[in-house]
């Protein structure tokens, strides 16, 4: 069947349990595979853990038994479906948590974690980064933890006051821009020129070069802290290197200057709280992270082994006095603990980081993934429902979408005024021919398709959205309005406004004839349209499970048949009532007379007046 003898124009759709093919004529073999299966959707399903991949939902309504086994499928339930996506889902989990992702993966560099694409790794680059007014947080508790350590051991001198105080107004300052964003109500308050200030939270979490300069400076905050007052330690006494054992060693301990020794452990602590802080900006680069990492091991090391080795001797010849007896082990030495322990760190969060990195660019580009095919779902999903609204209305496609109807459910709908168009091309029996000349006919029924098809593009001016093809009969096309009303609507409606799309299937009818002879003039053709409309109460329904129909019944849809069967070529016959329906509209009705309609009897039928100038010849009138 041609494009045309298809309603709207059909687009995309999958069908299951066949797969998917690309050519016409595996698509063809599809459609009929259809089988018991029914019509099956592919959608975005939602569960309780966030979104699903697929979900299929129920097949249409059949009446029919499958005759073929290979086409029955035992029903799955909702639950059991959910079940075997939820497997799915977890089975992608486990990939994502897998180390071969680490090993083998094809979208990244393995040394630097680049990723191979330029635009992506730019994207991730400048992609926002909300999280990082937490990460400024943490470090102020790091930072927070140095400062009591220092407070409560190291000795008090100005210069801890002063820095620390200077060091306090900067991390004020730091949390206040990233944290302005939840104080906009508090700013929208105040005054017009306070308004600008909430957009610095959007503008660091937004712009990467703001975001890597207060991150940089807030590291760099906490890892000078955490050493600098060490320069400003009053100089404690030592004792001789050659261990005199006439020093008294109660004058040793009791020496005033002595005190600022004991807080030589700790300062090893605040620096490695302070290469901790590094690791807390989760998504700041692996590079800088190791330079900074890097840069603070060379100074830490310096100072407790160069600059300022001698505090620990010092610390420990005042621990020890007696080095011939109690000789301390190598690692009891602050200078040598130290640098052991900052390597470890070193060490520790450098794989930290790398690993960090990877889960991150990983996390990324997983959610890109994600989106893009989240989009073609949506995508297939809006071509099915298209497809599935040509072939069905679109108030009936929704009884059938996201609904787990039984095979053996039966949809129908009454309906109260519904106005039913046959329109026939009488003459193409005649024109049909088969010979070599037409390619054994094909040539008409290629003509044909053109014509229907060029009907059927009617329906998507908006003047014609309430008109519903129905079908299409050899050379005879179907259509109705009023389909989309609920039923019993028509009752609470005064009859013209119920009457209005009566109007519009004879605006369509005319349409179709005025379509028909431009076909004519390209064509070379004398077509002529025989049109006979008729409304009222229709019952409707879908019918069919290898190959479901929706049509109507009722007396209503036999009279619209024979209104065209004993019509006349170009003009639009209609009924006794419906001439009435359509005077109340403005329309102007002529009488034919009395004619014999097979199955009803004598009816009294009339003529739809399309063009006013020759309608005034015609007599009598309706009124």
């Amino acid at each position: 069947m041609g494009s045309g003898l298809l309603p709207r124009g059909a687009r995309g759709l999958e069908f299951s349990p066949a797969a998917p093919t690309s050519s016409p004529a595996a698509s063809g073999s599809t459609l009929r595979r259809w089988g018991g299966a029914g019509l099956r959707l592919w959608v975005l399903a939602t569960g309780p853990r966030g979104p699903l991949p697929y979900r299929v939902l129920s097949p249409l309504p059949h009446t029919s038994p499958p005759r073929s086994v290979f086409r029955v499928r035992s029903p799955k339930g909702p639950d059991e479906e959910l079940d075997g996506v939820d497997e799915k889902f977890f089975q992608v989990l486990e990939q994502l948590n897998s180390q071969k992702q680490w090993r083998k993966s094809e979208d990244f560099n393995r040394i630097t974690l680049y990723f191979k694409e330029k635009l992506m790794e730019k994207e991730y680059r400048l992609s926002a980064l909300p999280a990082f007014k937490y990460y400024t947080a943490c470090t102020f508790l790091v930072f927070l933890a140095g400062f009591l350590i220092q407070m409560l051991v190291a000795h008090k001198t100005p210069a801890l006051g002063i820095s620390y105080g200077i060091s306090f107004f900067l991390f004020t300052l730091l949390l206040f821009i990233c944290f302005a964003g939840n104080l906009a109500k508090c700013f929208q308050k105040g005054p017009k020129m306070l308004y600008w200030v909430p957009s610095l939270s959007t503008a660091v979490c937004t712009q990467p070069w703001l975001r890597v300069t207060l991150g940089i400076t807030t590291i760099l905050v906490v890892l000078t802290m955490a050493m600098f007052n060490l320069f400003f330690i009053p100089t404690p006494w030592c004792p001789p290197p050659s261990h005199n054992p006439a020093v008294p060693v109660n004058a040793t301990r009791e020496s005033p200057s002595t005190d600022s020794l004991f807080s030589i452990p700790y300062y090893v602590y605040c620096c490695i709280l302070g290469l901790l802080s590094c690791s807390l900006f989760l998504h700041m680069n692996f590079e800088l992270k190791l330079l900074m990492l890097t840069l603070c091991l060379v100074i830490y090391n310096v100072l407790f082994l160069h600059s300022h080795a001698w505090l620990s001797d010092c610390y420990v010849g005042h621990l020890y006095p007696n080095q011939t007896m109690l000789r301390p082990g190598v690692l009891k030495e602050p200078k040598l603990m130290g640098a052991v322990s900052l390597f470890v760190f070193f060490f520790t969060l450098l794989a930290l980081a790398r690993q960090n990195e990877y889960y991150c660019r990983l996390d990324f580009l997983w959610k890109k993934k994600f989106k893009k095919e989240r989009e073609e779902i949506e995508t297939m999903e809006n071509l099915n429902r298209v497809l599935l609204e040509n072939v069905l209305p679109a108030d009936v496609a929704q009884q059938f979408i996201g609904q787990n109807r039984r095979n053996e459910d039966l949809y129908h709908q009454s309906y109260d005024c519904v106005c039913v168009l046959f329109a026939s091309i009488p003459d193409f029996k005649e024109f049909y021919s088969e010979s070599n000349v037409n390619h054994e006919g094909l040539e008409c029924l290629r003509l044909l398709n053109e014509i229907i098809a060029d009907f059927d593009e009617l329906l998507s001016k908006p003047k014609f959205s309430g008109v519903e093809k129905i079908k299409t009969i050899g050379s005879t096309y179907m259509a109705a309005t009023g389909l989309n009303a609920t039923s019993g609507q028509d009752n609470q409606q005064d009859a013209e406004r119920s009457y209005t799309h009566l109007g519009i299937m004879v605006e369509f009818a005319v349409a179709l004839i005025a379509k028909l002879d431009i076909i004519n003039k390209h064509s070379f053709n004398t077509f002529k349209l025989r049109v006979g409309i008729n409304h009222g109460p229709v019952v409707a329904g879908v019918i069919g499970a290898q190959k479901p129909q929706y049509d109507i019944w009722g007396n209503t849809v036999n009279v619209a048949s024979r209104m065209e069967s004993t019509g006349v070529l170009g003009k639009i016959q209609v009924t006794e009532e419906t001439a009435r329906a359509l005077e109340t509209l403005g329309y102007t009705c002529y009488l034919r007379g009395v004619i014999k309609v097979k199955g009803k009897g004598q009816l009294r039928t009339y003529y739809v007046c399309t063009d006013l100038s020759r309608c005034g010849l015609q007599a009598p009138m309706l009124s």
